[in-house]
């Protein structure tokens, strides 16, 4: 076997190899061999078919099989022998595949990058320093308590909060515009679920009463024919209801499943969860900086193979998510462009986090991948039963290996990171910018 090496451009490299014609002509004969003892053909007994009617019948076919094989074969064996790390599968072109001559083929593909790590040092990260606090506990046990709410009706004014039932008509320069009319229409005061204006002139409003309000259309509203337009509706009000939290005692423990030990094991319970959930936005914080700071320190070229590689996994995963929503058959094959961007982002950090785990030779840490597994388990009613599948199950337990390791190449980076801790709020971190 002879082989050459080519630079065609940035990380593509493409290999001329050539095979000895007897080695391909050897295993060529072979096969015809083997196929004139099994062939059936009219006219000849079985396995006395005359060579000369098998190589016109099958020799072709057979040469290209062959070829094929050779290709696969001979390729593996000269990248080896280079020293080369294909990014993606290459792609062959048989340059010379006839009886007598060698069998020579172009394999082109791609290559890894080299990746030289830089400004590890220069990573700033600010780490939040954050606990759940009791204000936070009785904040949450307010939502709790939303989310078991029923609805009294009332006749007094409307505020914030209060659910209405109401009817309106809009209309736009004396028209009325399409969707601009309802009835019956259920709406829960502060929700922002209307263009604004609209929630602050009907509240004060009491059950019964008319009123025309002006309001203005953003414009980013979606609707094209609307933007910016001011817009009058007449609105009826038919039915006003308040609130009604529920009580915080024993009964309302049990509506969270705390059978045994009443509001202080609700609150120790909730209060666990919190203190999980800000644990790992905290974390996921940290992370995200680290990357960000490795990312601008390290510039690296990406092979296209493992974009598209990665635009493909992304398209699946989205695929999946709107598998629930729209019709299977009906559903469009969503653009790569789509996915680009996140999908080059997923590659380069995957490429710089694989360099630091390599260089510093990183193994898994199989206590940190229990702790893993045990932090996730611990969000479902039965954790030892989530802890035993993953034990079972070779491809979770191998996901969850691989998020051990990078997140010992995280902390690993952490170390030599400029690292200043902020005081923050529960809210600061799990609600930012009030979303």
């Amino acid at each position: 076997m002879q082989v050459s090496v080519e630079t065609t451009q940035g990380l593509e490299r493409k290999l001329t190899i050539s095979v000895p014609a007897e080695s391909v002509d050897v295993e060529v004969k072979n096969r015809l061999r083997h196929i004139s003892k099994t062939q059936r053909i009219n006219g000849f007994r079985p396995g006395k078919v005359p060579a000369t009617v098998i190589q016109k019948r099958y020799g072709q076919s057979v040469r290209q099989e062959v070829a094929g094989e050779l290709m696969q074969r001979n390729f593996v064996d000269a990248i080896v022998a280079e020293k080369m790390n294909p990014a993606g599968r290459p792609s062959f072109i048989a340059k010379s595949n006839e009886d007598g001559k060698a069998l020579e083929f172009e394999a082109t593909f791609e290559v890894y990058p080299d990746v030289a790590l830089t400004g590890l040092e220069s990573i700033n990260v600010e780490r939040p320093d954050v606990e759940v606090t009791d204000a936070d506990l009785d904040e949450m046990f307010i939502t709790l308590q939303n989310q078991h709410k029923t609805w009294k009706e009332n006749k007094r004014k409307t505020k914030a909060g209060d659910k209405l039932v109401l009817d309106f008509t809009g209309r736009v320069d004396g028209e009325v515009f399409e969707g601009g009319e309802a009835k019956d229409f259920e709406l829960e005061l502060g929700a922002g679920r209307m263009i604004p204006g609209f929630e602050k002139e009907i509240t004060g409003m009491k059950a019964g009463d008319e009123k025309t309000i002006k309001v203005t259309f953003p414009d980013d509203y979606h609707a094209e024919n609307l933007k910016g337009k001011e817009a009058e509706f007449d609105i009826v009000l038919h039915k006003t209801e308040g609130p009604v939290l529920p009580a915080i005692d024993e009964d309302f423990a049990k509506l969270f499943g705390v059978q045994d030990g009443g509001v202080a094991a609700l609150r120790t319970e909730v209060s666990t969860n919190m203190t999980r959930e800000l644990t790992q936005a905290v974390k996921a914080k940290v992370k995200e900086q680290v990357i960000e700071g490795l990312l601008a320190a390290n510039d690296v070229e990406i092979p296209k193979a493992l974009i598209a590689q990665e635009i493909d996994v992304l398209r699946k995963q989205a695929m999946q998510r709107f598998a629930g929503q729209m019709d299977p058959n009906n559903m469009p094959e969503l653009p790569a462009d789509m996915f680009e961007e996140q999908a080059k982002r997923r590659v380069k950090v995957g490429l710089l986090l694989g360099e630091v785990i390599k260089v510093n030779e990183l193994k898994v840490d199989e206590n940190k991948v229990n702790e893993l597994i045990a932090s996730a388990a611990s969000a479902y009613e039965d954790p030892k039963e989530v802890i035993e599948y993953y034990a079972t199950n070779k491809e979770l337990n191998q996901q969850m290996q691989n998020v051990a390791l990078e997140e010992q190449a995280v902390e690993l980076l952490l170390a030599s990171a400029k690292v200043n801790n902020k005081k923050a709020s529960f809210k600061d971190i799990m609600n930012p910018e009030g979303k």
